[in-house]
């Protein structure tokens, strides 16, 4: 895939700032700054998303990468790997989120917050009343509201990154972790 939006050029100062927090600058600030005023408030969002607390990070970050993994956008899972890394989270799990339904390494809860990331991806959305039930319970409300506006987040960046044509940039190199790949029968996220 190729890029269907081209790079805009980021101020000087932005761009050190990307460089040296990342190692390069993101391809979808690049894409995103055409229109500055979004992607300064993309950006601000962004960082008031990853303030938040209510629910575990590494339940946030497999959510995430559940999402991208459904939806194909491969410059999320890409630097989701690099977050879990750095977030100090389980990249056995990490990597195996792609295949996390054949996977035996994670715990029911990750399950189940997997299964809302993937119902709540697929249009129209298949959240049942027994899954939000059983993460509620566990989550408490507060983590709840803030996994599925998380989650919402995510389809945003995910669906924005694909429909531009932007993939990985190789962030996930840093992890030295084999990457699983999505099982054949992917697509649509089963609802049994």
């Amino acid at each position: 895939m190729t890029l269907r939006v081209p790079k805009a050029e980021l101020p000087v100062e932005l761009r050190e700032i990307m460089i040296k927090q990342l190692g390069t600058v993101p391809e979808p600030v690049e894409v995103l700054w055409n229109h500055p005023e979004l992607a300064e408030a993309n950006q601000e969002f962004s960082a008031k998303v990853a303030t938040w607390d209510a629910a575990d990070a590494s339940l946030k970050t497999f959510a995430h990468m559940a999402v991208a993994a459904q939806v194909g956008c491969s410059w999320c899972l890409d630097i989701n790997y690099f977050h879990a890394l750095n977030q100090n989270l389980d990249l056995t799990k990490a990597s195996q989120v792609p295949r996390w339904r054949q996977s035996e390494v994670f715990t029911p809860l990750e399950r189940d917050v997997m299964e809302y990331a993937e119902a709540m991806t697929n249009t129209p959305t298949t959240v049942t009343d027994e899954l939000s039930a059983r993460l509620l319970d566990r989550l408490g409300p507060a983590a709840m509201v803030e996994l599925t506006v998380f989650i919402g987040f995510a389809n945003f960046a995910t669906r924005c990154n694909t429909a531009h044509g932007i993939t990985s940039q190789g962030y996930s190199d840093a992890c030295e972790i084999p990457l699983a790949a999505r099982p054949q029968n992917f697509g649509v996220a089963s609802t049994a």
